[in-house]
């Protein structure tokens, strides 16, 4: 698939991906009858898959890239959004996008502080340290009073709007509004009921907030292509294939493992400051429990670890289907449950594996034809 869409012009290419990135951003509007919710609004449901997405990404630059185990990755979600909560609500009035890249900035700076004692031991150790932070992170929060405690923190402030702002209680305001599709078995029409104001953040539609989470998700793309294929990525990648060997050829290891632990943890924080800004505007502690993490986790193993296109894939399967398939209430989590157990077993590199994971298993079936072929009894002349 790769092979055949590098050989299409350039100009093909672009115009490809433009008409896939609208396609995307309309599809809250478009609303197919096949994947579309019927018992939970389908705009909150693509905010929730472009967030998980999102998170998926940053957590695969940890996991996938540099081979470091984070079962804590919540936490730093956590600390984006009680950064942005204390801000913009509790302690200040901060704009939402002034307090946005702060709260990335201290997010950032705590994968540092975590990574400087912890990143020297390795593989399961590792993986308990940042477990236990994430539950330091849980916990803290819950306790102390300066950043509310077990109330939490509310009315955090909505990104701006573009326009005339909404007149309360359900004023739509903003420049014009969108309607949306309905759907008369495969004929469609316009939906005039319900219409998404244009870059209005507030409580009538979820539709703006997956636009600007979906445009941060497309920015962070681009940036970890770009960081992938640079030295750094190429050091990533020595690091987690053996470690050892690439001391021994001069790669400073343990400062590319606090860089992409200080890059995960941004793109957490950056997660967690748009979820505390969202439609709701309040975060508790019982926000970010530890089964918060282990779906992240899910999200880049079921995509594929290692693959920025496996990392969305999986994180929009972790979070589309469970709600897509609400109706099944008793069972749904159940059988999430047994896909996730059946996936390693028949699919270990996972659903869209990374480029280097199809070559090492091309060289390894190359490899068995060989050996087979050696071991062919030779015919007697």
């Amino acid at each position: 698939m790769h092979d055949g869409w590098a050989r299409l012009p350039r100009g093909a290419r672009i115009a490809l991906t433009v008409l896939l990135v609208i396609l995307v951003y309309l599809l809250p509007l478009i609303r197919p009858p096949v994947i579309t919710t019927q018992q939970i609004d389908f705009g909150g449901v693509m905010f929730g898959v472009a967030a998980l997405a999102l998170v998926a990404v940053g957590l695969n630059i940890v996991i996938g890239y540099a081979g470091l185990l984070d079962l804590g990755y919540v936490g730093f979600y956590a600390i984006g959004a009680y950064t942005t909560g204390v801000l913009t609500s509790l302690h200040a009035s901060w704009p939402f996008f002034l307090a946005l890249p702060v709260a990335v900035g201290v997010t950032m700076f705590s994968g540092l502080l975590l990574g400087w004692p912890t990143l020297r031991v390795r593989g399961d150790y590792l993986a308990i340290v940042t477990l236990g932070f994430g539950e330091i992170i849980r916990l803290a929060v819950t306790n102390l009073g300066w950043v509310g405690a077990a109330r939490g923190i509310k009315d955090i402030p909505h990104p701006p709007n573009i326009g005339p702002d909404p007149e309360p209680p359900f004023g739509t305001g903003g420049l014009f509004n969108i309607p949306a599709l309905q759907w008369d078995g495969l004929v469609p029409s316009l939906d005039t009921g319900r219409e998404t104001p244009f870059l209005v953040f507030g409580a009538v539609s979820a539709v703006p907030y997956y636009w600007l989470v979906l445009s941060f998700l497309i920015l962070i793309l681009f940036a970890d292509r770009l960081v992938k294929d640079s030295r750094v990525g190429r050091a990533w990648e020595a690091t987690r294939e053996d470690e050892d060997a690439a001391e021994l050829m001069g790669v400073p290891t343990f400062r590319f493992k606090l860089l992409a632990f200080a890059l995960g943890a941004a793109i957490g924080g950056l997660s967690g400051s748009l979820y505390a800004s969202s439609q709701s505007g309040y975060i508790n502690p019982q926000s970010f429990p530890l089964l918060l993490s282990i779906l992240f986790v899910a999200a880049v193993f079921v995509g594929g670890a290692g693959s920025r296109w496996g990392a969305v894939v999986g994180g929009t399967l972790v979070a589309y289907l469970p709600e897509r398939f609400r109706e099944f209430a008793d069972w749904r989590l159940l059988v999430f449950g047994l896909a996730l157990m059946i996936l390693p077993v028949y699919r270990p590199e996972g659903l869209v594996p990374a480029r280097r994971t199809l070559r090492a298993r091309a060289a390894d079936k190359e490899i068995e034809h060989l050996e087979g072929r050696d071991e062919a009894p030779r015919q007697v002349v």
